[in-house]
């Protein structure tokens, strides 16, 4: 019999919101095994930063989103600068968590993966046939750079949810960003929430996804 093994890199990396650099750190010098730890027990278990002195209000908005989108609870997890308490993005390393963030959701649900999915695509099949147009060339712009990079995402198994636009007959689209419209109010007007400035989901299509591409985000 032998003992748990891990890397030595990990062994530094002991508190539930370790520095931004520390993560990184270990991350790049543990190889795949270390990044894919990283995803799993640091960015996608526990109480977030931002809700490190109210995890009550954090399983109350879980249970509240589930409810609106028909997901499980459990399946709704922070990333980002509300996970850590400090950002992993290039452009913000380090940043800390305040009232000016956003509050990155993430869902692993089959499911609502399959329905987003349609849904953009009966979207993008419209806006190629000229059933649909844009309001002006600026939003031309987002539409096309979705319709040529969303297609690669849903292949890696993941897709954002604020790609389509939301229009009254893209229901489920309409119906998330109304959710993470009043998910801001509902934390403005709770004592003891996290203030942000903007709320937005992404959905995976499984565990594995989300794994894989947060372990891409640490090359």
């Amino acid at each position: 019999m032998e003992p748990f093994k891990i890397s030595n890199e990990l062994r530094d990396v002991v508190s539930p919101y370790p520095e931004a650099k520390l993560i990184l750190d270990a991350a790049k010098r543990g190889g795949e095994l270390a990044k894919h730890a990283i995803a799993r027990q640091w960015l996608s278990e526990g109480i977030p930063y931002a809700f490190r002195y109210c995890p009550g209000i954090y399983e109350a908005l879980r249970l509240w989103i589930g409810t609106r989108l028909s997901v499980e609870p459990k399946e709704i997890n922070l990333t980002g600068s509300a996970r850590l308490g400090q950002s992993l993005s290039p452009k913000k390393m380090g940043n800390p968590f305040n009232e000016g963030s956003d509050l990155d959701i993430f869902i692993v649900s089959s499911g609502l993966f399959e329905r987003i999915t349609s849904e953009f695509n009966e979207w993008s099949f419209e806006y190629e046939s000229e059933l649909i147009q844009a309001s002006n060339d600026r939003e031309n712009t987002f539409w096309r750079n979705n319709l040529q990079r969303c297609p690669k995402n849903i292949n890696r198994g993941f897709i954002d949810c604020n790609v389509i636009p939301n229009r009254e007959k893209y229901t489920l689209t309409r119906n998330i960003s109304q959710t993470m419209y009043l998910l801001k109010q509902k934390l403005d007007i709770t004592d003891n929430a996290p203030k942000i400035s903007h709320a937005s989901i992404r959905c995976y299509k499984s565990w594995d996804s989300y794994v894989r591409q947060v372990s891409l985000g640490f090359e």
